[in-house]
């Protein structure tokens, strides 16, 4: 196989998402929009990755930190001149470049993959991901000639005539490096006063080399993002598939419109997820568990077979071994807790002195009463009872009952009268 480079195009500017940050550093699900480009551009194993940014610079480095390889497009004067700012990196490479918009945040790495190994397998100088769309507003469109593609028109540009075609440009190309080359320079102003990478299809097509397109099998991963509105719908998107991947691999999700599971978590089958429950990235959850309603599960933890998270639970990096349950109300932070342990409702770990974060241990076969405090750094070991209501700011031992409470008083006639 020969070696893929990517370029992420970032530097354009847009004042259509109403925002102090730019539309590539919005959180969709927990992830900055040019983070999850990147990402999937690496799942699809592809390393060398650059990204060519603007005025928008430190946000996207802040961003994307040292992943990547920086290239700066001092003025925005289209796709086209931003490709034109890469030829001194790209002189002496070989094999195949990917280029991407940087805000097509649903796009994966599997779509990425095809596209690039179509190139290489039918050696086409350039190879352009395309979608049918019923309503093509807003992408440039794909013109073809005897099923064959020759040429890409942006929107700006389009006859009456053309504004008809439905398939569409999903901003995914995958190019021969030396062709790119030989033609970028040779770019020409469009009437809008924009240098296009996509002309570059119908240059190539007049030299006679051969371009190549994938149909994208699943709309949504080519939707771009420019207004809060399409966060939102894309949002919903991707959490709509993460929950069907959980779904078709055996899990129970009572109803997908409320539950929040973010990338790269493990949910074991028979686990059922009840409404309004947030689990975020890389937890850990094994089969037959039951969690939620409105549970929120953060990142960090790992639960065991069959453990309950109830309702109005927080969990957060925890710990929890099999068949232990936490029915409702209670917080778990910082927390090692054995199996088939009881933690009664509103049971909190204090695990914050307001400098440092500290542990909380139960071993097995422990039952912690209601409304109960543990003060971290605090052990108890197995079969131990905890009294409802106590404060426990030491270790217990195995097999005691604790009780930290002030005894009651009864001041009979205090009230009376008031």
């Amino acid at each position: 196989m020969e070696k893929t480079i990517a370029l992420v195009m970032a530097a354009g500017t847009d004042d259509r998402m109403k925002s102090k940050k730019s539309k590539l550093a919005q959180e969709l699900y927990g992830k900055a929009v040019i983070k999850r480009v990147v990402d999937s551009i690496k799942k699809a194993g592809i390393d060398d990755v650059a990204v060519i940014v603007g005025e928008n610079r430190a946000e996207i480095e802040e961003i994307l930190k040292d992943e990547v390889t920086y290239l700066h497009q001092e003025q925005c004067l289209g796709t086209g001149h931003a490709i034109m700012q890469a030829t001194s990196y790209l002189e002496g490479k070989t094999g195949r470049i990917l280029i991407a918009n940087g805000n097509i945040p649903l796009i994966t790495s599997e779509t990425i993959k095809t596209v690039v190994e179509k190139s290489e397998t039918e050696n086409e100088a350039a190879t352009i991901l395309t979608g049918i769309i019923s309503e093509p507003t807003g992408y440039g469109r794909i013109i073809r000639r005897d099923s064959k593609i020759v040429e890409i028109i942006e929107e700006k540009e389009l006859t009456e005539s053309q504004r008809n075609i439905l398939e569409v440009n999903a901003g995914l190309y995958c190019f021969e490096i030396s062709k790119l080359l030989d033609i970028i320079g040779k770019l020409q102003k469009s009437s809008m006063g924009l240098y296009y990478l996509t002309d570059v299809i119908k240059m190539l097509d007049t030299k006679g080399e051969k371009i190549g397109g994938v149909l994208v099998e699943d709309n949504t991963e080519i939707l771009s993002l420019n207004t809060k509105a399409q966060l939102e719908m894309l949002s919903r998107i991707l959490r709509i598939r993460i929950n069907t991947m959980h779904m078709n691999n055996g899990v129970t999700i009572e109803d997908i419109n409320t539950t929040y599971i973010y990338e790269d978590v493990e949910i074991g089958i028979d686990t059922v997820i009840h409404p309004n429950t947030t689990i975020k990235s890389g937890v850990v959850i094994g089969e037959e568990c039951n969690i939620g309603p409105n549970a929120y599960i953060r990142e960090g933890c790992k639960l065991a077979n069959k453990v309950k998270v109830g309702s109005f639970v927080e969990i957060k990096k925890a710990i929890i071994g099999e068949g232990t349950k936490v029915p409702h109300l209670s917080y778990m932070g910082d927390s090692e807790i054995g199996s088939k342990c009881n933690i009664g409702c509103g049971t909190i770990t204090c695990n914050y002195d307001g400098k440092n974060k500290h542990k909380t241990i139960i071993g097995d076969n422990c039952f912690v009463g209601s409304n109960v405090n543990l003060v971290a750094p605090v052990t108890m070991g197995d079969h131990v009872l905890v009294a409802a209501g106590s404060t426990i700011t030491e270790d217990i031992p195995s097999e005691s009952l604790a009780i930290a409470r002030e005894r009651q008083v009864n001041k009979e006639g205090w009230n009376k009268g008031k």
